[in-house]
């Protein structure tokens, strides 16, 4: 796993390197005519043109090759890869060296764009290889100015700029070539050791991270059996207490009544509980779902027969609206249709009597857009940021509703992302909540069915 992320690491800088190259040849067209056309400066435009036209097509080439390696799930090896970002970052200095032949030379300041190169070397590659890459631009650069000095190459003066024979000057030359060496130099040395110390706390953070995925699964595991043999007894208990509240065993008086049914009432608080805990602790242990395709008519019919009972018992009017299309989709039901119930008792739960609960789903693109309104006590602004975690509820919900899990709307989370889609809240504009989520129509990428 570790190999992979560092080769799609690399890949990703082979890329960004090919985009920088883009806005390089634009840049350099759009300053060569600019230069020619409305400064006045003397520049063998030609060249200058040409050299734009060889850098586009040595561009389009290296992403068509990063294209081919890329196309397919397999990522290109971490040495060919790392060889492409070597041989990017050293061309690109014997283009920058020829760019500068033809626009001056030493007389450019344009020359300070080798500091951006070591810049860039220094953060993609190691701090050896970065010191290569300085000695390289030294080298092209230094033997640029001194053969022009010595006549051996041909000088493109700036007339019209910088047209004053400084790079025939040796005192000049071998100052700024000592100066220029040094800069770089120094460049390299600051960057790569800033970029060693980020890389060492991204390793360090990285294994952080992997400790603490280990740990929370190690603590997910330990609460999937604890509840699972607390669920045991407690159905054990609540299996009894069916019974005694039932006067099997013979009548109860009043006191013993109000007993048994406080008793009867928290153990069914209770498995409620250890079940919706159970069923996101499983989730998340797996982090996998079996996608196929099921009747989301029927999951959304079944969700409002086992709401409508709640409804109707709380003077709540539930209603429902579906595009008559809606039917077959890719994912979990069994996940869905709990999420859909979740959703549809939280409403009805914290809405007053008299209220409205109101379903809508609906086809939006290659969605599916499900909608769960009510005319309840709301969202406090203060409660939004901290919704779907574990276990929270919002100070309203206590005071309206004592017992409460706090985890159905992270377990409708948790389903959602599985499944690909997603899920907000927003407030109904008539009082209220309006909770929203989104599933794909079609067959899940493997992508989003592990989270």
């Amino acid at each position: 796993m570790q190999s992979l992320l560092e080769n799609t690491s690399l890949v990703s800088r082979a890329y960004w390197l090919v985009r920088l190259r883009w806005v390089a040849v634009g840049g350099l067209a759009v300053a060569t005519f600019g230069a020619s056309e409305f400064m006045g400066v003397t520049l063998p435009v030609g060249a200058l043109y040409a050299v734009s036209v060889v850098v586009l097509v040595y561009n389009l080439a290296l992403y068509g090759l990063l294209r081919y390696w890329t196309r397919g799930a397999e990522m290109p090896s971490q040495a060919r890869t790392g060889g492409v970002l070597t041989f990017q970052i050293s061309a690109d200095l014997f283009i920058l060296t020829t760019i500068l032949h033809y626009s001056g030379g030493i007389e450019n300041p344009f020359l300070f764009f080798f500091a951006f190169h070591m810049i860039i070397a220094s953060i993609l590659r190691s701090r050896h290889q970065s010191y290569m890459q300085a000695t390289l631009a030294v080298v092209l650069f230094g033997g640029l100015v001194v053969l022009e000095s010595i006549g051996g190459l041909s000088h493109c003066s700036l007339e019209g700029f910088a047209g004053h024979g400084l790079y025939r000057d040796s005192t000049y030359v071998f100052g700024m070539l000592f100066v220029f060496t040094v800069t770089l130099y120094l460049i390299v040395y600051m960057t790569t050791s800033i970029s060693e110390q980020l890389r060492r706390h991204q390793e360090d953070l990285e294994k952080a991270n992997a400790q603490l995925r280990e740990k929370d699964k190690v603590k997910n595991e330990y609460v999937l059996r604890v509840n699972h043999d607390i669920k045991g007894h407690l159905a054990a208990v609540l299996s009894c207490l069916d019974v005694v509240n039932g006067e099997m065993l013979g009548p109860l008086n009043d006191g013993q009544k109000d007993f048994v049914g406080r008793a009867h009432r928290r153990t069914t608080t209770c498995l409620e509980f250890i079940g919706a805990l159970l069923k996101l602790t499983r989730m998340k242990l797996t982090g996998r779902l079996e996608a196929e395709p099921f009747p989301l008519k029927k999951c959304v019919h079944n969700a409002l027969a086992l709401a409508q009972n709640r409804a109707r018992d709380k003077s709540v009017t539930l209603s429902h609206q579906m595009d008559p299309g809606i039917d077959m989709i890719w994912g979990e039901g069994v996940l869905i249709e709990d999420t859909l119930v979740n959703l549809l008792l939280n409403a009805v739960k914290y809405t007053p009597p008299g209220g409205r609960v109101d379903l809508e789903v609906r086809y939006e693109s290659d969605s599916v857009l499900i909608r769960v309104a009510d005319t309840g006590i709301g969202v406090p602004e203060s409660a939004l940021p901290r919704l779907f975690e574990e276990f929270y509820r919002a100070d309203n919900a206590r005071a309206a509703e004592r017992d409460g899990t706090g985890l159905g709307l992270a377990f409708a989370r948790q389903v959602v992302e599985r499944h690909g889609g997603r899920i907000w809240f927003e407030n109904n504009p008539g009082g209220g909540s309006v909770f929203s989520f989104t599933l794909p129509a079609g067959p899940m990428s493997s992508s989003s069915a592990v989270q």
